[in-house]
Formats: structure tokens, C-alpha cells, sequence
């Protein structure tokens, strides 16, 4: 098979990395890729948003299937497009991905279809979002409806934060046309929860639990980003009660979009907050979740192509997948100034060092090579180094060991990752 991978994170790279252990590929090209990934596969110069420019490279070279990364060409409706020119895809049409697309759709739509999520209110007016947070009982949560790269987030403990949050978003326009719209809801409190699942809009395959850690900083401080790091299983959460949360989550999602006549087709993220009145559904993702991605595929024992096959065909016909024992754990490098702003080009030096490791491995995110053939930083999340270990502690320890001998200037990671599972021993 031939396949063309979307994207240039650390998603991709980790999706690229286990693609090309299929025994069915027999060439991965990614678009656009990165300094990473180009170990993998061959990188061709087509931005992950140039729907035109990638269906035809993929029909030019006669693809079998692509597999989409990034949310969005996803909510652009890039599958929309492949699958009109009778090319294979991995990934739900733009109608469904709008579950990312659009947070008061998503809120929405669990309310008709009868998902527990938190009380909410959608406004396009910052006057009256204004007044209503000033009315409102604080802490609340206040959400960019659009695409804003995972930073749209905004958690207030004050009225006056709120205010400035609307500020910020509705009127300096901070993630542009992703505030046009916000959503305000109550904020939840408990323990958090990333579940994956596979389907092809009828079955439903769950993949391996993970715990993400959006905020930029230790012990949960700083901004919200794209996530700073993640673990592998979230042995918290029993496997029985991750069936349940399953069923109260993702299964009314899947279910009333296929009655509705939109089947949803590819992979569905949920994130939840588990309160101590059970599970609420904070967001959908509409593609693989980054960093979960590379600490779920690392464990996965399966190989992941046939899979992703069946789904752009239709027709999923595993009922489960196999998995290592092993946990994972994922830490982000970043640069300086991440989630804010941030400079690029800087060398990155003790790669060399991991490159014949089977338990570590280092998912570039944010490289590119300069034109002395060096690699060097190219994004705000630059790395994802993983490992693998016999419980969470040893993997813990095994990653930090890594992250201690990769340097670039300005990088910066946090150094919790995984504590408070380790701390309750609980892994």
C-alpha cells in the first residue's frame, strides 16, 4: 500500500513511525512533515491545510489511503473532498469533525443526543457575555468556539478575569475568527480523562487510556497549550468503568450521528471530567489526540494500518486490539515563550543518542532542517520524548534520563509529568 500521512507534529511523527511497520506499506509519503518524520517516510512540500495541492498529489501518484492528522483540513472537510474523487481516507467528513469545529455545536449535540456535560451558554455578543459572566457564580470556563490549537481555553476564578477574557477573545480577536462565538460553562472538578476510540460510525473500538496535562507549568500552573505531556494506561479508571464511560460518552455520539445519516468515520477523542456526580463530557476531538497519540502507540501491540483501512472503507471488522503491559510516558519539550511567542531555528543537539532505543523514543513536533543539514526548533511543542517502562515510575524516570541529554536554547519542559499517578502508586 501506499499511503499519505497529513501533518507535521508529533502526532505524525508517532503515527508515521508506526505505520511503517506494517508489513502492507510499501511507501509512506507525509505532507508536509518534518525533520522527524523524514526518517520514516518521504516528505513532500504541501501544507496540511492545501486540500487542492494534496488531492493532487495523491491522485497523481495513485494513493491507497491517506490518513489525516491535524483537525483542520478535518473540519475543512478534506474527506469530503478525497472521497469524492473515489480516494480512500481516514477521517470523518467536515459535517461530523465539526464535533471539534465548533464548541457550541459540540455542546449541542450532546445535549440532544443526551451526553452529561456542564451547563452552558452560547453568545456572539461580547455585551451580553459580558454581563452574564459578571451575573454568574465564578469559577467558569470560557471557550473560543472555533479551532485556536488547543489554547482557547480560558479557565476564570473572578468575574473580572472573565471580562478580560472575553476582551481578549471577542474583541482584540486573539484566535481571530475562532471568537467570533464563545461558549461560557460551569467549571467542573475531578479527575481528567482522554478516551480514544476507533469506528467506523457503527462499531466502536476503544485504543489504550492516557491522562494529558494541558497547563504550560508544574503543578498545573501557566496557560492552557496544546498539551505538555501525557501518560499510558490511566490506571486510575478500571478497564470496566472505562467501558461504562465509553457507553455514556462516545456510544449516544456515534449512535445518533449514524441515525441521523452523518456516520462518523475515524477516530473520536473524548475528554472528560470524572465528578463526583460521574463523567462529563468536556470537548470531542475529531483526530488523534497530541500528546496522547504518543503514548497510546507505543504500547500498541496490533498493527494499526489494517485498521485505519477498514475505517475509510466502512467496514471495521476488528473487534479489538492487543497492547503491550508496558506503561508509557510522553514529555514536551517546548520553547521558550510556549504558549505565547516564540523564536525559532535554534540547533538541537543529543538526538544522536536515542536513535537505536527501543523503549525511548523522541517524536519530533516542532523540527525542520536548516541549510547546514542540522535539525533545529520549528514550532512551540518541539518534542515529545517517550518511554516505555514496567510501570509508570520506570518509564518516569527513563524519559527525564532522556529529556536530560537533549538541549536547544530556551527549551523548557515540566518535570511532573506522571506525579500524582506515581505519587498514589497507583501504576
Amino acid at each position: 500500500m501506499k499511503v499519505l500521512l497529513i501533518g507535521s507534529g508529533g502526532r505524525e511523527h508517532a503515527l508515521a513511525w508506526k505505520i511503517a511497520q506494517s508489513p502492507l506499506l510499501t511507501k509512506l509519503y507525509a505532507a508536509p512533515g518534518n525533520a522527524g518524520i523524514s526518517g520514516h517516510a518521504e516528505c513532500v512540500p504541501v501544507a496540511a491545510d492545501d486540500i487542492a495541492g494534496l488531492l493532487e498529489f495523491a491522485t497523481r501518484e495513485r494513493i491507497d489511503l491517506t490518513v489525516v492528522g491535524p483537525e483542520v483540513p478535518l473540519v475543512a472537510g478534506i474527506c469530503d473532498r478525497f472521497t469524492e474523487k473515489g480516494l480512500k481516507i481516514f477521517g470523518p467528513s467536515g459535517d461530523t469533525a465539526m464535533l471539534e469545529g465548533s464548541k457550541a455545536f459540540s455542546k449541542d449535540l450532546m445535549t440532544k443526543y443526551g451526553v452529561p456535560t456542564a451547563p452552558y451558554e452560547v453568545f456572539t455578543n461580547v455585551k451580553e457575555a459580558k454581563h452574564y459572566v459578571i451575573e454568574s457564580e465564578m469559577p467558569a470556563v470560557i471557550k473560543a468556539d472555533g479551532l485556536a490549537a488547543g489554547k482557547g481555553v480560558v479557565i476564570c476564578d473572578t468575574s473580572e478575569q472573565a471580562v478580560a477574557t472575553l476582551t481578549q477573545i471577542m474583541e482584540k480577536r486573539i484566535f481571530g475568527d475562532a471568537g467570533d462565538k464563545v461558549v461560557i460553562e460551569k467549571k467542573l472538578e475531578g479527575e481528567e480523562l482522554s478516551v480514544l476510540v476507533l469506528t467506523d460510525g457503527e462499531k466502536i473500538i476503544p485504543l489504550a487510556s492516557a491522562r494529558d496535562h494541558k497547563r504550560a507549568y508544574d503543578h498545573d500552573r501557566g496557560p492552557n497549550t496544546g498539551g505538555m505531556g501525557a501518560f499510558s494506561p490511566n490506571m486510575r479508571i478500571p478497564e470496566q468503568e472505562i467501558g461504562e464511560i465509553i457507553n455514556i460518552a462516545i456510544r449516544p455520539i456515534v449512535e445518533g450521528l449514524h441515525r441521523d445519516g452523518m456516520p462518523y468515520r475515524g477516530v473520536l477523542y473524548a475528554g472528560l471530567m470524572l465528578t463526583k456526580e460521574g463523567p462529563f463530557v468536556l470537548e470531542y476531538n475529531c483526530r488523534f489526540g497530541d500528546p496522547e497519540t504518543e503514548v497510546i502507540l507505543p504500547r500498541l501491540k496490533s498493527d494499526l494500518l489494517p485498521a485505519l483501512l477498514q475505517i475509510a472503507e466502512g467496514r471495521l471488522e476488528f473487534e479489538s486490539l492487543e497492547w503491550h503491559d508496558k506503561a508509557c510516558i510522553t514529555v514536551v519539550m517546548a520553547s521558550r515563550g510556549y504558549p505565547g511567542s516564540y523564536e525559532k531555528g535554534y540547533p538541537i543537539t543529543g538526538l544522536e543518542a536515542f536513535k537505536q532505543k527501543e523503549d525511548v523514543f523522541v517524536f519530533h513536533a516542532g523540527t525542520a532542517w536548516n541549510a547546514s543539514k542540522q535539525i533545529v526548533t520549528a514550532g512551540g511543542r518541539v518534542l515529545a520524548v517517550t518511554a516505555l517502562g514496567d510501570n509508570l515510575k520506570a518509564a518516569h524516570d527513563r524519559a527525564y534520563q532522556a529529556i536530560s541529554k537533549i538541549n536547544f536554547e530556551g527549551g523548557f519542559c515540566r518535570r511532573d509529568i506522571g506525579h500524582k499517578a506515581i505519587a498514589l502508586h497507583v501504576i
